[in-house]
């Protein structure tokens, strides 16, 4: 984690949306919540991107990372 934002990297190639459907199962994954609670709400083409996850409040993200910016 850098400046209070949550890093994330997966092998997947950023072709047909592999890459974004890899980062929400990881983030699924690492959360306990299921795949379709997780949208990408900004940068869905971009390296940055800016995610929603339902069904989880931020104190939930915060002790799971904490320093993260939710």
């Amino acid at each position: 984690m850098v400046d209070g934002q949550l890093r994330a990297r997966v092998t997947a190639r950023p072709v047909d949306g592999a890459a974004n459907e890899a980062l929400m199962r990881l983030l699924a994954a690492e959360l306990g919540v299921a795949r379709g609670r997780i949208t990408i709400v900004r940068g869905a083409t971009a390296r940055v991107k800016v995610v929603e996850i339902g069904g989880l409040d931020a104190a939930a993200i915060r002790s799971r990372w904490p320093g993260v910016d939710v």
